[in-house]
């Protein structure tokens, strides 16, 4: 397999090396650790990083990810594309929201546990707790009162601001704060 090397700051650095099984992207190359270390992609579990499909799509458009399959074959982008649709079928709606967020330097994870699509950190900041939980949706999409009031109640119960991420047409995002205040 050719090695490909990528500049990151002032060094450089192999490209990371990562498999899609099932549906999960995980790796335990050093470049994986090190990436982990300075910018907070993936989760450790054990020896491995274990990559949400966002962040794995998100390195793969950056170049500083090559994903096989289990039989160590290359996948191509559209073929990770089209399995990571399959296996989330709002991943087209919260992947433009990932990326938006990531290039802006926020730390971006998964908030399953909160029944949100993202916990988001400040930049720099990810030791301390997440400050919103973010909800990804299409703008053609609508809302109801009581859905809204649940989201809410969530992230104000959790300690977090409610952000609600809409994607419009043309793959932009608008963003609208929740805070709760006292009379």
């Amino acid at each position: 397999m050719t090695q490909v090397r990528i500049l990151v700051g002032l060094y450089t650095m192999k490209k990371i090396q990562a498999t899609l099984i099932k549906n999960q992207v995980t790796s335990n190359s050093s470049e994986a650790h090190t990436l982990f270390q300075k910018s907070r992609f993936g989760e450790k579990s054990g020896q491995k990083i274990l990559y949400s499909l966002a962040e794995a799509f998100f390195l793969l458009e950056e170049n500083k990810i090559q994903i096989t399959d289990y039989k160590d074959k290359p996948l191509s982008e559209k073929d990770i594309l089209k399995k990571f649709t399959k296996l989330d079928k709002t991943f087209q709606t919260k992947y433009p929201v990932f990326k938006d967020l990531r290039k802006k330097s926020y730390i971006v994870k998964t908030a399953l546990k909160f029944g949100a699509d993202f916990r988001i950190y400040e930049n720099g900041k990810f030791q301390s707790h997440s400050k919103w939980l973010c909800y990804a949706t299409p703008e053609n999409q609508s809302i109801k009162w009581q859905d809204f009031a649940a989201k809410n109640r969530v992230a104000h119960s959790s300690k977090k601001n409610l952000l609600i991420a809409i994607l419009d047409q043309e793959n932009q995002v608008s963003y609208y704060e929740v805070k709760w205040t006292r009379p």
